[in-house]
């Protein structure tokens, strides 16, 4: 095969030379740079990279051209070559609408022009597309296939699994001729639904997500019996932990419950996250991160629940769910929060069948053209709001506070001003939820006044609990089951019960000397992604300071 294709998109000439130039300069040696004058002229050729069977790393388009803007080029490029990295070329005048028009498009950059010196400007961005896709590659991707019913608890589960662990998988109905034929392949019947069946032929019915990680190639076993460090849990703050802890050489290990990301890693897109100025999705930041920990060396293990913690002498003992243990010298809990559960009649029953938690991305495509609810009123709810606005004729945002200013941060605020099709209930509340085997509709509550609205997509966003019932009495906790940490462990001077040392525990110190807490799941805690992955960096300094003492 060839070089892999840079291409460069840009109707000024002199613009086009100057990037093509900068960009066989530096990357000449291993890819080949084109240049196209429109959008237009650049899908055609585009089309016949393809038919070559040629690979495109990167793309870079200009935001303003004539006929077809660097938007809709890249929309129609995306449907060429998916894996091909994305960044768009703007001048200082147009970088907000820019930004703006970024959220239609999963671009991964933007650059103003101009952009010298390109050592500092340029190339740096280009690095960073060049990596990316040397990680995901554009070969042909072999897909898992998923048979199951269209409003089920179980399938959603297992497609909301494969999507959040960046599994490619292709989901069939078994009300469909396709779905029904790879059952009768796979020697299932519609009881064993869902059913699996990865890209070697390997069939599983109604799997569990540890089986489901088995089969597809997660990593699911430790490699060893006793790490320096064990993370629990792999939102941003276990990331971040995993990243620092691994790149300053302890031997660490990152176990997740579900799939890496936590709530965050569900976001359609986080736009105030420092170094992403035209946003970033969850599952970006994700990615990112969990290949940033594994290039350092930590180990990822997924569908493994920690189920005990347990101290034995200078060892910090981890107990999953099937009875097997890892130790460490220490431990950092970064387990996050769960939403919290609604409490309105028929919720529970219907949850995963038209009712979900969180934004639950693989439902988009079956949102088009409807009405969606949205229940909360802070950012995760807002971020889903304007995703889902791209997918449904009309969005209602469902709050039960009298404005969204108090909990809401105001960039999101406007961008919900600002989209159409979205509209903001205030003082209302979901207080029943109808259908038999699927959502059809909900009761809505607003000044003692009811009213029943029809609806197959009700997504909820109500706050968050800490699942921490798992440590027992072994951590302290407060009353809402956050763990407590450093000062607000000492009350007028005295350490907390059972505390051996005579030091006090140290800022993000549990009480449990060597056992530290990052993130949501932290009393106190800032509930930012920033702030999740600064303690995670953080617990980690702390961790070594641990360390030297023993």
């Amino acid at each position: 095969m060839s070089q892999p294709i840079l291409m460069t998109v840009d109707d000024d000439p002199a613009v086009s030379r100057s990037v093509a130039r900068d960009l066989r300069r530096r990357y000449g040696k291993d890819y080949r740079v084109i240049r196209a004058d429109s959008g237009a002229d650049a899908l055609d050729a585009l089309r016949e990279i393809k038919l070559r069977g040629d690979a495109v790393a990167a793309i870079l388009a200009d935001y303003r051209m004539p006929h077809m803007d660097g938007i809709s080029f890249l929309e129609k490029a995306m449907d060429l070559f998916p894996n091909a990295r994305r960044a768009l070329l703007t001048a200082y005048a147009d970088t907000d609408a820019a930004i703006q028009a970024i959220n239609v498009v999963d671009v991964d950059h933007y650059l103003l022009k101009p952009w010298d010196p390109p050592e500092e400007k340029l190339y740096p961005v280009i690095d960073s597309l060049v990596e990316t896709w040397l990680a995901v590659g554009d070969k042909s991707v072999e897909e898992t296939k998923l048979v199951g019913h269209r409003y089920s608890a179980p399938s959603f589960k297992v497609r909301d699994f494969l999507a959040r662990n960046a599994v490619p998988y292709r989901w069939y109905s078994v009300d469909e001729d396709e779905g029904g034929r790879i059952l009768q392949a796979a020697g299932a019947v519609e009881t064993d639904i869902p059913v699996v069946v990865t890209p070697d032929g390997t069939v599983l019915k109604q799997p569990t997500g540890g089986e489901i990680a088995v089969a597809v190639g997660l990593s699911t076993r430790p490699a060893q019996e006793f790490y320096d460090l064990v993370v629990i849990g792999g939102g941003p703050a276990g990331l971040g932990a995993a990243v620092y802890g691994a790149s300053e050489g302890l031997r660490t290990v990152l176990v997740e419950r579900k799939a890496t990301g936590g709530q965050a890693g569900t976001s359609s897109r986080i736009e105030n996250y420092l170094g992403f100025p035209d946003g970033v999705s969850g599952a970006q930041l994700t990615d990112r991160a969990r290949r940033q920990a594994q290039k350092f060396g930590a180990e990822v293990l997924t569908a493994r629940d920690v189920v005990g913690l347990e101290v034995r002498g200078s060892s910090r003992v981890v107990t999953f769910g099937d009875g097997s243990e890892i130790a460490a010298h220490a431990v950092i809990l970064a387990s996050g929060v769960t939403y919290r559960a609604h409490e309105a009649d028929g919720i529970r029953e219907l949850t995963g069948s038209g009712v979900y938690y969180g934004s639950a991305a693989t439902e988009a495509p079956e949102c088009k053209g409807q009405h969606v609810y949205i229940v909360g009123g802070a950012n995760s709810a807002g971020q889903a709001a304007v995703f889902f606005a791209q997918h449904a004729s009309e969005v209602s945002l469902l709050v039960r506070g009298d404005s969204l200013e108090k909990s809401m941060s105001h960039y999101l605020i406007e961008q919900i001003a600002a989209i159409d099709n979205i509209t903001v209930r205030t003082g209302t509340t979901v207080v029943q939820a109808h259908g038999a085997d699927h959502l059809e509709a909900v009761t809505l509550c607003h000044s003692d006044t009811t009213e029943t609205v029809e609806t197959g997509h009700l997504f909820i966003f109500i706050g968050a609990a800490p699942r921490t019932d798992w440590l027992g009495e072994v951590i302290q906790r407060d009353h809402h089951g956050f763990v407590q940490t450093g000062p607000d462990l000492v009350t007028e001077g005295r350490k907390p019960a059972g505390w051996p040392l005579d030091r006090d525990p140290y800022h993000l110190e549990s009480s449990v000397p060597g056992v530290f807490v990052a993130g949501d799941v932290r009393s106190q805690s800032v509930k930012r992604v920033a702030s999740a992955v600064g303690e995670g960096a953080m617990a980690v300094t702390l961790v070594h300071r641990y360390l030297e003492e023993q």
